[in-house]
């Protein structure tokens, strides 16, 4: 089992890719692809499966996403024809300012507590694509999260590890978490059953109050979608960040810069994606409020080098994309940013004749340095770095907790779930933040909000500067992908800066060396650590690449004379990759990633 993807002849995989032409779902939990595969079987299409299993999500784990965090999805609509952006991710509140941080003697924004939160984005954002895009009604929509947080789910071992990592701190200075997630004032036991009774009152009176509007789907689904922006779940948000003061990553208490107003005045909004041609694929991404487009700069530069033929295990391989990635993530550092509050040179820095140039600075050996271009001639900026204002307080930086020791810094963050269906739509999504772990639960709701704020700089020369109204630039990256025109793989992983690292060498593995996607999810994967991580502390390791153990010494060892900077994790320790999408006979197919023991793919 853990030579897969590096031997020669018969090759193995974790678990066949599955194949059928009903409707596939693939998720991070096993719970949310049941929940996906219920709504399809109810006759609910690829949207409304979509939704259930997020909402499940949401629920099942709870340390990776909740209801107060962010969404972006992209999505092919057969009824449309065409691929489409929402975007859920709120926006910075109205009091946040460079000004209101640094006049509060802080350094850099802090990773957890109440200063931290924007606008609660998710649930408008499941809501309105329930709406505008599902066929199914509320109710049997949200009734898989609603017996989730009532009758209980089973504590994993990345629940347990996450809750324990701050169950002093809910114990000492966050009851309501405490109420929520610890037993006798520890973290519940694995295996041992994890109720969120508040949580489920929430989605009680929601489903109450949308159906006491009468019997019209949509008009249930706009009464549960308003509660959040002008009902009683705002009521509730709007009372604990009126009087809730929590201490954060700075081991001091803060009140929340997020009100009421904030709430009240945003939305999610469809947008148009991005896209670049990779042979005969179209890949699609987000715009720069995301760290999609750094997906489609990698796939231009790698677009000159003849990697088909190439030893994809060999360090030619391994060093070729890991000079792409640190290239494409500089200018990630450097220029991208909300495109309704900066100037993104976007089209430069997705051009072909950008990406040739850029090809030039890859060497023999590995680069040292963070390296920017000058897209359309332009000089580019970096963001200063202050010493972070407490790089070590419970819950800093990705919801991610190292288990037994394990080297690698990112095991994994977030939620991510695709769906296909017999009609003919296709959605990835990646729902986040709301963290158990990060920030206080609010005891009427049963949930956090996110701290998606401390993604912005605090330096005012930045194009992802902190700005009351903008959208912080997130690490959020869902992807689809279309073959000849037409769509053909929804895919993505958890993994905060990572994201977009492993979903390339998994479309790698697709599209340019045919594996079927469950031997492309299996295959050892490697990243670099080389640039800023999105996440306070900031930490930044140049030339550092991190590569599990099942690739060849002889490729580490002559990667190290290359210069890099290579950490060996475990054999199965990066990446939760998910996929499903449609092959060349029309068959619907699907593979989720087996590391992490929880992400599963359901369908026929």
């Amino acid at each position: 089992m853990s030579e897969i993807g590096v031997g020669v002849g018969q090759e193995f995989t974790t678990r066949p890719q599955l194949t059928g032409s009903f409707g596939m779902v693939s998720s991070t939990h096993w719970a949310a692809s049941g929940a996906g595969m219920r709504m399809l079987e109810a006759g609910g299409n690829a949207f409304d499966a979509a939704v259930a299993a997020g909402l499940v999500l949401h629920v099942v784990q709870p340390n990776l996403c909740g209801p107060g965090g962010d969404l972006p999805i992209i999505l092919w609509d057969a009824q449309v024809g065409q691929v489409e952006v929402l975007c859920a991710q709120g926006v910075a509140p109205r009091q946040a300012t460079v000004a209101a941080f640094l006049d509060r003697g802080l350094s850099s924004i802090p990773g957890t507590g109440l200063l931290a939160p924007c606008v609660p984005g998710a649930m408008d954002g499941w809501l309105r694509l329930l709406l505008e895009k599902g066929r199914l009604r509320l109710r049997e929509v949200l009734q898989p999260a609603l017996e989730y947080a009532a009758h209980g789910v089973p504590v994993t071992p990345a629940i347990h590890a996450a809750i324990a990592s701050v169950a002093r701190l809910m114990s000492e200075h966050w009851p309501a978490s405490a109420a929520v997630y610890l037993v006798d004032g520890a973290a519940p036991a694995v295996g041992t059953r994890l109720r969120n009774l508040a949580l489920a009152s929430t989605y009680e009176r929601l489903l109450s109050e949308a159906e006491a509007v009468g019997p019209v789907r949509d008009a249930q689904i706009e009464s549960a979608r308003s509660a959040f922006r002008q009902g009683f779940v705002l009521d509730a948000v709007a009372a604990f960040l009126a009087s809730a003061e929590a201490i954060d990553s700075t081991g001091r208490r803060h009140r929340a810069l997020l009100t009421a107003d904030d709430i009240v005045a945003w939305q999610s909004t469809w947008e148009s994606p991005l896209s670049v041609a990779f042979g005969d694929v179209t890949v699609c991404k987000a715009g720069p409020w995301s760290q999609g487009p750094v997906l489609l700069q990698q796939l231009q530069l790698l677009a000159g080098n003849d990697l088909a033929s190439t030893d994809r295990f060999g360090a030619d391989y391994v060093h070729t994309v890991l000079e792409a990635t640190k290239l494409s993530y500089a200018d990630r550092e450097a220029w991208y940013a909300d495109p309704l509050f900066e100037d993104v040179p976007i089209d430069a820095l997705l051009s072909a004749e950008y990406a040739g140039e850029r090809r030039q600075l890859i060497g023999a050996d590995a680069s040292t340095e963070l390296r920017p271009g000058s897209p359309a001639g332009r000089r580019p900026h970096l963001p200063a770095r202050r010493p972070p204002t407490e790089p070590t307080g419970p819950g800093v930086g990705e919801p991610t907790v190292r288990v037994d020791g394990n080297p690698a810094p990112h095991r994994g963050d977030t939620c991510h779930v695709d769906v296909v269906d017999r009609f003919g739509n296709m959605i990835a999504a990646t729902p986040s933040g709301g963290w158990l772990q990060s920030s206080p639960v609010i005891p009427e709701l049963g949930y956090p909000l996110g701290t998606r704020l401390q993604m912005f700089e605090l330096d005012d020369r930045s194009m992802n500067r902190l700005v009351p109204g903008k959208r912080p630039r997130t690490t959020l990256s869902p992807s689809l992908a279309l073959r000849d025109g037409a769509p053909w793989l929804a895919f993505g992983t958890p993994g905060g800066d990572q994201q977009d690292q492993w979903t390339l060498q998994f479309l790698l593995n697709v599209a340019m060396f045919g594996d079927d996607l469950q031997l492309a999810v299996d295959r050892p994967v490697f990243h670099s650590a080389h640039f800023p991580s999105s996440f306070a502390p900031r930490e930044a390791h140049p030339a550092r690449a991190f590569m599990e153990s099942r690739f060849p010494p002889d490729t580490m060892d002559e990667l190290r004379r290359r210069g890099h900077d290579v950490i060996t994790t475990g054999p199965w320790s990066l990446t939760r990759l998910c996929a499903a999408g449609v092959d060349r006979e029309g068959f619907l197919i699907a593979a989720a990633n087996p590391r992490g023991m929880e992400g599963y793919a359901v369908g026929r």
